[in-house]
This record gives structure tokens, sequence and C-alpha cells, in this order.
């Protein structure tokens, strides 16, 4: 392997050179207690930066094994650790001169929400640590500057290695704080499964955001406090005890005034599949996270999906069991994205009145006796939501404002007022009794069976293929968009990357036509799982930093994908 001399004296070997003369600068050097990988090196000045990476060995970087001998610990000392270096890095922002992205030294940031991340990986073996990062190699117009290069590479990139990668830099408290706080929330989450859980809100939470645009907890905003007959305590390893609001397998209905905070706790209980770092306010609010949120999406394709639980008898006798349209309303979107959830392994359905379609979630008495339902094509979702749970054991949490019709088939019912919930469901289910439900549940029918395969051939891999992240809610694969909007568990723009990738290499290499979707996300599961979302890049590192999105995030991709073709 080369030394740090070798590459100090190729870089001034090549100053003031034209620009492309910064590819051979591609390989390892070691750098006395770290190895620095120049995997990517950009074409131009004002392309998108190089990629570098630090490998620190387990033994140089001295982290107890204690920290990160499990997946939960380690992803979140990873994040733990980017946090920090990204901090470091800030002071040398810019800081060497020249032209176009010269000086630029960049790093993923990290939201509220804990995320598996390329961008910092920790060996289970050793301890060995990873961390990858963007470098703009700095030139004069485009002309190479490699004294500002050197300054960068040898001053100051190893005074953030030094601060952040070694555990004898670090403050032990506040490192083992980050790993304490990923095992109590992992107890949390095995505790939702042995006590019937579907989620736990504890006590003190603030769920309410600053803005509508920044994830921050509210100042002064309302502690939430659970309904005395809904409490929880759980005894964490190490918190200690802590009390919350446990809500329990089955259908729960949220209600309550406008501006009370409904959707508020709701949008808690989405992002709850996640964990969140300290003083975030939702630190303790853990979801079943296999949980989906489900709203209608007008516009969106559907691809040959089952939707005759909820839509059958169309006019002109179409065929509901293998649905197909480039343009969706919104009750039948919303119904195929029940179904495609409980294809991908939801146990639990989140819905939010103000999202939906209002003719998929009910039909009133008036309605029923104008419109008969021999002449309405559509089930709405109150007639299936309580088979969907005793059959299929897939429960709801449903937010509601206009309609008490659900009142008769939930389970649990909570009101907000002013942020503060109450246990109603007595009083609720006292006063549904004067008003009859006009139509009885129609039998539930056999669920489908999924048998849905992307056709093989869609990408070759001798073919130019063009990829580019939108932000969080959509990518472009050459020349179709893929638009994620409306999937709302979406955290990080970084997660929307992956699932481009994930497209991609399924793509190519997984999607045959004998494949059904569910086989198709567990081998892309596997593959990530062994060789990590780098492997999804093809044979070249990644320029691109990604972050693991959900299996269930997964499919949603796929099924939003225009240029798909289902067998």
């Amino acid at each position: 392997m080369k030394t740090a001399q070798d590459l100090k004296q190729h870089l001034l070997s090549i100053n003031k050179r034209s620009y492309p003369a910064y590819k051979d600068t591609k390989g390892s050097y070691r750098f006395g207690s770290y190895i620095l990988n120049i995997d990517h090196v950009q074409g131009d000045p004002f392309a998108s930066p190089s990629r570098i990476s630090v490998l620190v060995p387990g033994a140089k970087a001295g982290f107890p094994a204690s920290l990160f001998d499990l997946p939960h610990k380690r992803i979140a000392l990873e994040d733990h650790l980017i946090r920090l270096f990204a901090k470091a890095l800030e002071q040398y922002q810019f800081k060497a001169r020249g032209s176009g992205k010269s000086g630029l030294m960049s790093i993923s940031r990290p939201g509220q929400e804990i995320l598996k991340r390329t961008a910092c990986t920790i060996s289970p073996d050793d301890g060995s640590i990873t961390m990858s990062l963007a470098v703009g190699f700095p030139a004069n117009g485009r002309t190479i500057n490699s004294g500002e290069l050197i300054r960068i590479l040898f001053d100051f990139l190893p005074a953030c290695v030094e601060k952040t990668l070694f555990y004898a830099s670090l403050n032990d408290s506040a490192v083992r704080s980050v790993v304490d706080l990923a095992e109590d929330q992992q107890y949390i989450r095995e505790q939702l499964k042995e006590r019937g859980l579907t989620a736990f809100v504890a006590n003190g939470s603030i769920l309410p955001r600053e803005s509508g645009v920044s994830s921050r907890p509210m100042k002064k905003a309302v502690p939430f406090l659970s309904p005395a007959s809904m409490e929880v305590t759980l005894a964490l390893p190490h918190h200690g005890p802590i009390t919350g609001m446990g809500i329990k397998k089955g259908i729960t209905l949220i209600i309550g005034g406008g501006y009370h905070g409904k959707s508020t706790l709701l949008k808690a209980l989405e992002l709850g599949v996640y964990n969140h770092i300290k003083g975030d306010g939702r630190e303790y609010v853990i979801t079943d996270d296999t949980a989906m949120k489900i709203r209608a999406e007008d516009g969106r394709c559907i691809h040959n999906t089952d939707i005759s639980l909820f839509i059958n008898n169309l006019p002109g006798g179409r065929d509901t069991r293998s649905f197909y349209t480039e343009d969706a309303s919104g009750s039948t979107s919303q119904a195929a994205n029940v179904v495609e959830a409980i294809e991908a392994g939801t146990s639990l359905l989140l819905i939010d009145e103000d999202t939906c379609a209002t003719n998929f979630m009910i039909r009133d008495e008036l309605m029923q006796r104008v419109v008969h339902r021999d002449q309405e094509p559509i089930t709405p979702f109150i007639e299936r939501v309580r088979p969907i749970y005793e059959d299929c054991g897939i429960s709801s949490v449903i937010v509601a404002g206009s309609s008490g019709s659900y009142f008769h088939i939930a389970d649990q019912i909570i009101q907000m007022d002013c942020y503060v919930p109450a246990d109603i469901t007595d009083l609720a289910k006292k006063e549904a009794q004067n008003f009859p439900l006009e139509s009885q549940p129609l039998p539930m029918p056999a669920l489908p069976d999924f048998d849905r395969r992307p056709a093989g051939g869609l990408l070759k891999a001798q073919d130019r293929i063009k990829m580019k992240t939108l932000g969080k809610d959509a990518f472009s694969l050459n020349r179709d968009t893929v638009d994620l909007r409306y999937v709302e568990q979406l955290a990080d723009s970084e997660q929307t990357t992956a699932l481009s990738y994930c497209l991609r290499y399924a793509l190519l290499t997984l999607c045959d036509g004998r494949k059904d979707l569910r086989a198709v996300a567990a081998a892309l599961e596997k593959q990530i799982l062994e060789k990590g979302m780098e492997s999804l890049g093809g044979s070249t590192k990644s320029n691109a930093d990604m972050a693991l999105p959900r299996p269930q995030e997964i499919f949603a991709c796929f099924n939003r994908f225009r240029g798909l073709k289902m067998k």
C-alpha cells in the first residue's frame, strides 16, 4: 500500500496540470493510524465532488465491543459518529480556495431520526470504522491546485479524524448514553410484541414540531400525558421505569376538534417506526416497525393489483383482481395502497381522514338509501377494517373528526383535547347505540394471492443508466420519475437515493418474470444485509450517500415506478 508521503509527492508533481490528472490519485494510502481511500475523483471542478473514505482499524479506534455488538447499538453509534464528524468538518468548509466546488467538505447530515447510512460503517467483527465523505478537489479554473488539496488531506481531514473516530478522544458518558438509549428503544420494540401493543407513547413526550419545515420539537409545547386507563409501565434497561400510553392491537380511533392534536399524534406514530435522537421529544415514541401510513393518492399508477377486497362490479365488467391504471382516482389509489401494504407485510395501518377519499372510508345512511349497495362498486373501509384485523391480524389507528360511524367498530377511542388524550371508549360506544349502522358488513373475501411478477429486460447492464435524486419526494431513472411524495414515512432524501439504487439493482439482476414482488424485495433485503447498501451500486463504490429504507418503502417504490411491467 502506498503511503501518505507517496500521495503528497504525487500531488506536488501534478500541480498546475489539467484537472483530469487528479484521476491518478485514486487508491489507498496509509496515514499513520488510519487509511485514506480516494474512491472516486470528479472529472471537473464544477462536477459532483470527489468521494473519499477513511478507514480506522478497530484496534486503533479503540471502541469497546459492547458499544457495537448488536445491530441497533451499532447503528446508533454510527449515527453519533456521523454527527460528530459533520460538526468537525464545519470549521473547514471551503477553507481551501479555488474554483467550482474546490474546498467543499461534506458528509451526511442526519435529521431527528437514526438511520443506517453508508456514510459510516462499523465492522461487527473487529470494530473498524469507515467514514465516507465528499471533497471538492481544488483547482484554479480547470488547472490543478494541489497545494490546497494537500491542506485538506494532510491538515484538515486528520484533525477531524483524530477528534471524532478514536474512542479516547470522545466523551465516554456521551457515547454510552447514545448506545444506552438505543438499547432502551429496542427493549420497547420487543415489549410491544410481548404485550400485544402496536405503539407506545411515553408520558412527557413532545409531539408537536417547531414548524411545517422543521422537525425539531416545538418550544413550550404541551407534554404528552397518557389516559390512566391506557397507561403502561416498562422497566427499561438503562432509563428505568417509564410510563406512557400503550395502544393495543385492534382498531383505535383518534377523535377531537380541529387543531387539538389528532394529526400530531398520528404523525408521531408514523415516524415512531424509527428511533429518534435524545432531545427530539419522541425518543420514547415507538411504533410497530412495519406500520404503514395509508392515504388517497390521486393520479398514481397501479400495476395489476387485486383491489377486489374494496372495488368490484365496475361498469363494463372491468377486472379488479388484476387492476391496472396510469391515473388512479382517490378511492382506487387508497384501495391499492391498503392491499399493497398487506403485500408488504404490514401489521398496522395508520390513517388520517384529512388525506383520505371520503367514499372509500364511509357511506352515510342517506347516501345508502339513494344509491343502493348493488349500484356502488366500492366497499368502504369501515366494512373491511374489522375482518382485516380479525382474519389477518392487521391493526388500524384512524384519525377521524367528522363521522362517528367508526365508533361502532373501534376497540378503543381516544379524544384529543388541547393535545391531551382522554379514553372515551365507553362514552362513545354508549352514544353510538342511538345511531345504529344502516348496513351490515359483507362477508370477507379471500385475500389476494399477490402473484405479481415484475418482468425482466426493462434495464440492460450495458446501457447507460441515468439516475437523479429529486430531494426526498422523488427520483428519476432514465426518463421515468418515481413520485414518492405521498410515501409519508420516508424521513430522509438519502433513503430516496437508496430506493433508486434498489430499483436499478432489482431491474438489472432480480426481475425475471418468475419471482413475484415479495421474492424480489426479500432478495434485495438479503443483498443489503449481507453486502451493504454500497453493493447496490455495482462493481464500483456508489458516488452517493444512502440511508436504509424499510421493506415497506421498497415495495412502495416498485409500485410507483411507471415503467414496471407485471406478469
